[in-house]
């Protein structure tokens, strides 16, 4: 491991040149690997381990838009392709990464096929942490670990593909065989991750609904919103709303930001830019930071994984949430985004 100081804080983190691609498909020779679930994760980390010399195959209900993607993707009904109990019993590390409510409805088949020394791998330590609403409890005889890539199962392809890899969290939950770790950091590297960093399955999942409630998805969607209506309301047209709330953020800024942090951004914007920003942030970090606190609060104690179950689990959930979807894609804002996005000039030459 290589120790980083993070801030002042020294963390240790594995990194795919010390423990590297070659050391992980000797290490997994001998395991065949089954993604179960081709939706979210599944492509991009089956895809990755198979090119990456991994015996690989995916399980997957028959007559989905998702079995025939796998199809599309070059796995083959029968062989590198089953339905999700018949790819589970003849694996040695089950991918365990359908949908959280999907995970619950087919635990108890899971469960019988999962034999002695077998590994139960998530990307996501909400089935393990929040059992006494999941039902999640394993055998006692197989190795449950993790390895959760910070980023959409889209990007974990992605940044295979051009080489730049993903970070990812490890944890193991249950050492049964005395060799879930390595095993864990194996995975971890075939799936495409440029590092590894440790955490818990608490840990993990406490942190992962924070952030995709807050400034991944739900805040930064939220600020989005009150911005634009705000210049709305006051006459700007909204093609400008969108450009200074989200075009510039997006194709700019935060790449800005994600080469080389924020305080470089900040010393090569404008003076006035330089100023604004250096007064108001502690405003809205202020005005934000209780929502925040309950936030936190409701993933502690699990009301976000019942709200989440419940509504997931309903028969007309998919039907709820496309109308939901809806409303935002039909909304004046992401209307005009969609204009907006057209007119890039990368856009225009198609």
């Amino acid at each position: 491991m290589a120790h980083i100081d993070f801030g002042g804080t020294i963390e240790e983190v594995i990194t795919s040149e010390e423990f590297t691609l070659q050391q992980a498909r000797e290490l997994l020779q001998e395991e065949t690997v089954a993604v179960l679930g081709y939706g979210v994760q599944g492509p991009g980390q089956a895809l990755n381990m198979r090119d990456n010399g991994i015996a690989v195959i995916v399980g997957q209900r028959k007559g989905t838009a998702s079995w025939d993607k796998a199809v599309a993707d070059g796995f083959v009904p029968g062989k590198t392709l089953l339905p999700i109990a018949e790819a589970a019993k003849k694996a040695t590390v089950v991918q365990y990464l359908l949908s959280d409510a999907g995970q619950v409805a087919m635990w108890p088949t899971i469960k019988a096929c999962l034999n002695e020394g077998d590994a139960l791998y998530f990307s996501h330590g909400f089935g393990i942490v929040y059992r006494d609403q999941t039902g999640i409890v394993p055998p006692e005889n197989v190795d449950v670990i993790l390895a959760a890539p910070k980023g959409s199962g889209t990007t974990v392809r992605t940044n295979f593909l051009d080489g730049s890899g993903i970070n990812s969290s490890f944890a193991v939950h249950q050492d049964y065989t005395g060799q879930a770790k390595e095993r864990t950091i194996a995975l971890g590297i075939a799936i495409g991750s440029g590092y590894l960093f440790p955490t818990t399955f608490e840990k993990e999942v406490h942190s992962d609904l924070t952030g995709e409630r807050g400034v991944l998805m739900g805040c930064l969607a939220g600020v989005m919103e009150a911005q634009y209506k705000v210049l709305r309301k006051n006459g700007h047209s909204p093609s400008e709303a969108f450009n200074e709330t989200v075009e510039e953020l997006t194709q700019s800024l935060i790449r800005l930001v994600a080469q080389n942090g924020m305080d470089w951004m900040y010393a090569n914007c404008s003076t006035t830019a330089q100023r604004g920003a250096l007064d108001w942030a502690p405003r809205f970090r202020d005005a934000v930071a209780p929502v925040f606190e309950k936030l936190y609060t409701s993933v502690v104690t699990g009301e976000e994984t019942r709200r989440t179950l419940e509504c997931n689990s309903a028969p007309d959930y998919r039907k709820r949430l496309d109308a939901e979807l809806k409303v935002i894609h039909d909304s004046e804002m992401w209307r005009a985004g969609a204009a907006v996005r057209a007119l890039r000039p990368e856009n225009r030459r198609k």
